[in-house]
């Protein structure tokens, strides 16, 4: 019985070194460091084997979960979840996000996730300033170390981080631009910061809102000792949200957490308190 989960841990950590021997090898080439052409078919014999065998154990998996009665598409997703380690997934899909958020974004598509009668809340303004100077920042990092690191294996690392890092300033401000905070027509609400966190509240559980700004130290989405989560943008938040029953939510690396007390920032908090109140039939006071 022990036989598949063991083979199913190889296959994993040897898709990981793999993976890992690609890089180094690619980043060898990028630098112009000669490697010898035993040590390239090797890297790629590897990976094929490696390749092969993560397919044959996905296809086994999505075999057996066929066989439990799901469909084609149900069974492959859950072989998938089966084979890939759930951080990976996370991180994948993580990524996937950041990138199609900023498609949107060069392309003009309008906000993610706002249907027909929704009202979308902007809050990426509040941090543009911010995200331009930290861009800014890593743009002068990445042209000032490409011409102080002398040593070529460092330098393309240290390059590939660089642009990493200035693609990821621009993603992560695009993705809260084209993903808003969301008060939808029956009265709900959809909290969230770009790709990293998104919080629903069904309309029944609203019990007020306010506007009511403050300035936390916490992190993002951080539940404090009253049950209160802050979603705060540059520091900040404007709204306050009073909850009849709490709501719980996936916090960016993945744990989970429970409030009964939303505060967000709103770039025009006085017309979002006043969308919700209308949508979730609140009283003003």
């Amino acid at each position: 019985m022990t036989g598949p989960p063991v083979l199913r841990t190889l296959v994993r950590w040897s898709a990981s070194a793999t993976a890992l021997g690609e890089l180094a090898l690619v980043l060898c080439l990028a630098s112009g460091t000669r490697v010898p052409p035993v040590v390239r078919v090797g890297v790629g014999l590897v990976t094929l084997a490696a390749v092969v065998a993560m397919a044959t154990l996905l296809a086994v998996d999505c075999r057996r979960h066929r066989r439990t009665g799901l469909g084609w598409r149900p069974a492959v997703v859950a072989a998938v979840a089966d084979a890939v380690p759930t951080l990976v997934r996370r991180l994948v899909a993580h990524e996937a996000r950041l990138f199609t958020s900023s498609l949107r974004w060069v392309t003009r598509r309008g906000p993610h996730g706002v249907r027909a009668g929704d009202t979308a809340v902007p809050y990426a303004s509040g941090q543009a300033a911010v995200m331009y100077g930290l861009l800014f920042v890593s743009v002068v990092e990445t042209v000032a170390l490409a011409y102080l690191i002398p040593w070529p294996l460092l330098h393309a690392i240290t390059l590939v981080v660089d642009v990493w890092g200035v693609y990821l300033v621009i993603a992560l401000h695009a993705s809260c631009v084209v993903r808003p905070h969301v008060i939808g027509a029956d009265g709900s609400l959809r909290l969230r910061y770009g790709v990293l966190l998104d919080i629903r509240v069904p309309a029944g559980h609203i019990a007020a809102v306010r506007v009511d700004r403050r300035f936390p130290e916490s992190g993002l989405a951080a539940v404090d000792a009253h049950g209160a989560a802050e979603l705060a943008v540059a520091s900040q938040v404007t709204v306050t949200v009073e909850l009849r029953e709490p709501v719980v939510f996936v916090r960016p690396l993945g744990g989970s957490a429970r409030a009964h007390t939303l505060r967000f920032h709103a770039d025009d908090p006085a017309a979002a308190v006043a969308a919700l109140r209308a949508r979730a039939a609140l009283d003003a006071t």
